[in-house]
């Protein structure tokens, strides 16, 4: 998961810790070293993409990989708040959740992320979901 011009961070936004380490072990069995970094809701994901709250920021380029349901801010409210900040309006973000409805895959696709996979679809295996951003990481050009 190389892009050009250095590595690209994985920004996961996920409260489920089985879930978080399904993540985490799949980067292991594809033998990626990219960075990951885990927050627990959409205020800690914006602290990491701000430099708040003694996070460190982080640079870009990277990609996030969003659950929808989670606790203070869900992942519709950070894609609201993220698509509304000038600095962060351009992230790359991809939705990860256990939500299959319709209003959820509609106002997520508003907020215009680069794809929402339900997590039942993918029979708890988060390894064709890594190997998929792997693919996409290696063909699209993320902004600097």
């Amino acid at each position: 998961m190389n892009q050009g011009t250095g590595e690209i961070t994985l920004l996961v936004v996920e409260d489920d810790d089985i879930d978080a380490e399904g993540i985490k072990r799949a980067f292991g069995k594809l033998k990626l070293t990219n960075p990951l970094i885990r927050a627990k809701d959409g205020v800690e994901a914006l602290e990491y993409l701000r430099g708040t709250n003694g996070k460190e920021k982080l640079n870009k380029p990277y990609f996030v990989l969003l659950d929808l349901n989670m606790p203070r801010m869900s992942g519709l409210e950070f894609l609201e708040e993220i698509r509304n900040d000038s600095d962060l309006k351009d992230s790359v973000v991809l939705v990860l959740t256990t939500s299959s409805a319709d209003k959820d895959q509609a106002a997520a696709y508003d907020k215009h992320v680069a794809g929402y996979i339900v997590k039942s679809d993918i029979q708890s295996s988060f390894l064709d979901v890594v190997e998929m951003l792997n693919c996409y990481w290696s063909l699209v050009s993320l902004p600097e």
